[in-house]
C-alpha cells in the first residue's frame, strides 16, 4: 500500500469558482462519487463564521455537514479548511466520528502564532489538523526552519507543501521539501497543494513522488478537472491514474469521470479555469493573484504591457494584495505626461458649431443603423469612433485609448484622424496625442473607459451637447460589440456597469448627453 494519500479538494478550492454555491444535490452526489473512487480525503468545503444555507459548501459547525455526509464512507476521511481569523474556533464541535475526521488550518506568514494556536485548539478538540501556511514560496530558508521548529512542537497530523501563487519549479520543490524532510518531526505527514500558474502542477506532483522519502506519510491535494479559482490546481483523475500505474495504488478513476460530466464540465463552460498568461505572469514574480486580476480587469492591457507593471511590484506589497497599491502603479505606467494644447486648441476649433455624436462598439449600432444614417445625413455632425473603426459609417476622428484595440486600427482607419491617449506612446506612433490622466482621473479615482474619456475630451474643448450611439453596457447574454474580435476573454459585468453609469451621471451634470441606441448608462 503506498504511503502517498490522494485529498480531493473540489468543493473547497473549486468553490471560488462558483461562490461554493453547488447545490445541495451535487455536493452529495460529488462526495459520493468520490467515496466510490476510493479517494483517501473528501474536503467538504469551508468552516466559516457564515449563514448557513444547504446548497453551499460553507458550514459554520460539523453538525451542518451531517446531511451531506453518505452512510457508507469506505476507507475515505473527511475534512473541512478553516483560515483562522475567519472562523470562531468555539463553534466547533467535539469531535465524535460522526462528520469530518480533520481540520486543515491555514495562516499567512505574518500571523503565523495566530494560526498555530488555532491548530492547538482544534487538536485539543480531538480532530487531526493540518498546518497549511499560505505562499511557502515566499518564505526564505530561514523563516521555514522557524515555523518547522513551532510546528514540532505542537505535533499536527500534517504540515503542508503550498504553493498558493503557483510559482513553484522543480528546483524550488527540491529545495523546499529536502528543508522539509529534514527538520520536520517523522510522524507528521507532509501535504503538497499545486496551482495551476505555470501549467506544470501534474509535473511537480510526480516529481514529489519520486522525490519523497520512502518512510514518511504525504498527501497530494488535487480536483476534478482541476476545478479551482483560475488557473486551477491539479486534477485529480490525472494523479488518481498516475498513482495506480506508479505506486501500486486501486483508485477507481470512473467514478471521478461521471463527477466530470455530471457536473463540473458545465460549471467550466460557465467561469471557466485552467492555464492563462497573466496568471503566469503572476507567478513568476509570486505575487498575490489578485493583482494580476486587477489588471486583467482593466481589459485595456497587453500581456507585455501587465509583465511590466507586474515586474515593478515592491517586494513588501507582493504577499498581501493593495488595491490602492496596483492602481496607483497601473495610473503611472499609463500617464505618460505630454503637452496636448496644441491639439486641444485645434480640436476646439474644428468642432465649434458642429453637432458631435459618439459611436462606441455596442450592437446596438448595427440593430439601428438606419436610423443612425439617417441622424448623419440630416444633421451632418463630427463624427467619433471609440476604440474602433466603423465598417459601415464614416468616422471623422477614431479616438483610442487601448491598446489591445490599437492592432485592429491600422487596416481600417481609412481617412479618418487617428487620437490617442499618451498611454499608448509605448505600442503606438501616432502625432495627436492627448494626455491621459486629464481624460481618466478625476477626485475619485480612475475611469479609462474609452467613451467616457470622449466625453470628458469634449467637455475640455467646451462642446456642450453630444449624441451617442452603441455604448449599450456590458451583458452576459449575447454579443456585447459590433464584431467578434473586440469580445475580450476577460467579460466585463456589472461592476463595470455600475462605475460606467455613475462617470455618465457626472458627465451629464456637465454636458448634455443624448442617446440614440439603448443604453444601460441612459437613466
Amino acid at each position: 500500500m503506498s504511503s502517498i494519500k490522494l485529498l480531493d479538494c473540489t468543493l473547497r478550492d473549486g468553490g471560488y469558482i462558483n461562490d461554493w454555491n453547488f447545490g445541495y444535490h451535487t455536493i452529495r452526489s460529488i462526495i459520493r462519487q468520490l467515496v466510490e473512487s476510493q479517494v483517501d480525503y473528501v474536503e467538504l468545503g469551508f468552516l466559516r463564521n457564515c449563514e448557513y444555507d444547504q446548497d453551499k459548501a460553507l458550514y459554520n459547525n460539523c453538525s451542518e455537514m451531517i446531511p451531506v455526509l453518505p452512510e457508507k464512507r469506505g476507507n475515505t476521511m473527511f475534512t473541512a479548511m478553516a483560515l483562522h481569523n475567519k472562523y470562531d474556533i468555539d463553534k466547533l464541535e467535539e469531535y465524535d466520528g460522526r462528520t469530518i475526521d480533520a481540520i486543515r488550518v491555514t495562516f499567512h506568514d505574518y500571523d503565523i502564532d495566530e494560526g498555530l494556536t488555532f491548530i492547538e485548539k482544534a487538536k485539543e478538540k480531538g480532530y487531526k489538523v493540518f498546518c497549511n501556511p499560505i505562499n511557502i514560496m515566499g518564505y526564505s530558508d530561514e523563516m521555514i526552519l522557524k515555523l518547522l521548529a513551532k510546528v514540532n512542537r505542537i505535533q499536527p497530523h500534517a504540515f503542508s507543501i503550498v504553493d498558493t501563487f503557483g510559482s513553484m519549479m522543480k528546483s524550488d520543490l527540491l529545495r523546499i521539501y529536502s528543508l522539509i524532510e529534514h527538520n520536520l518531526d517523522k510522524s507528521i505527514v507532509i501535504g503538497l497543494h499545486l496551482h495551476e500558474n505555470l501549467a506544470l502542477s501534474y509535473s511537480l506532483a510526480q516529481e514529489f513522488i519520486a522525490m519523497k522519502a520512502s518512510e514518511r506519510k504525504s498527501v497530494i491535494d488535487a480536483s476534478m478537472l482541476g476545478m479551482g479559482r483560475t488557473p486551477g490546481n491539479l486534477c485529480m483523475e490525472l494523479i488518481m491514474d498516475y498513482m495506480n500505474k506508479t505506486q501500486g495504488s486501486v483508485y477507481d478513476v470512473n467514478p471521478v469521470l461521471d463527477g466530470i460530466d455530471d457536473h463540473i464540465a458545465q460549471l467550466k463552460q460557465i467561469e471557466p479555469w485552467g492555464y492563462s498568461t497573466p496568471y503566469a505572469l503572476s507567478a513568476k514574480f509570486n505575487l498575490h493573484r489578485n493583482y494580476a486580476e486587477y489588471l486583467i480587469g482593466k481589459g485595456r492591457l497587453r500581456a507585455k504591457q501587465i509583465n511590466q507593471i507586474l515586474g515593478g511590484i515592491e517586494e513588501s506589497k507582493k504577499t498581501a494584495y493593495d488595491e490602492a497599491y496596483i492602481e496607483e502603479l497601473y495610473r503611472k505606467f499609463q500617464n505618460h505626461e505630454v503637452d496636448d494644447s496644441r491639439l486641444l486648441g485645434t480640436l476646439e476649433e474644428q468642432l465649434e458649431g458642429k453637432k458631435i455624436l459618439i459611436l462606441a462598439p455596442g450592437a446596438s449600432i448595427l440593430k439601428r443603423r438606419e436610423e443612425i444614417e439617417i441622424f448623419i445625413r440630416e444633421e451632418a455632425p463630427i463624427v467619433f469612433a471609440a476604440n474602433f473603426a466603423p465598417v459601415d459609417f464614416c468616422a471623422d476622428y477614431i479616438f483610442c485609448s487601448n491598446a489591445m484595440r490599437y492592432d485592429a486600427l491600422e487596416e481600417k482607419r481609412q481617412d479618418s484622424t487617428v487620437l490617442i491617449t499618451s498611454n499608448m506612446t509605448d505600442v503606438c506612433e501616432e502625432p495627436n496625442v492627448l494626455n491621459y490622466a486629464d481624460l481618466s482621473f478625476n477626485e475619485k479615482g480612475v475611469c479609462d473607459n474609452c467613451v467616457i474619456m470622449l466625453m470628458k475630451l469634449l467637455i475640455k474643448l467646451e462642446v456642450k451637447k453630444v449624441y451617442v450611439a452603441g455604448f449599450d453596457g456590458y451583458q452576459k447574454e449575447g454579443g456585447n460589440y459590433v464584431t467578434s474580435y473586440m469580445a475580450s476573454q476577460y467579460t466585463k459585468g456589472m461592476e463595470e456597469n455600475i462605475r460606467n453609469r455613475a462617470c455618465v451621471e457626472n458627465i451629464r451634470k456637465q454636458i448634455e448627453v443624448v442617446f440614440l441606441t439603448d443604453s444601460l448608462y441612459n437613466g
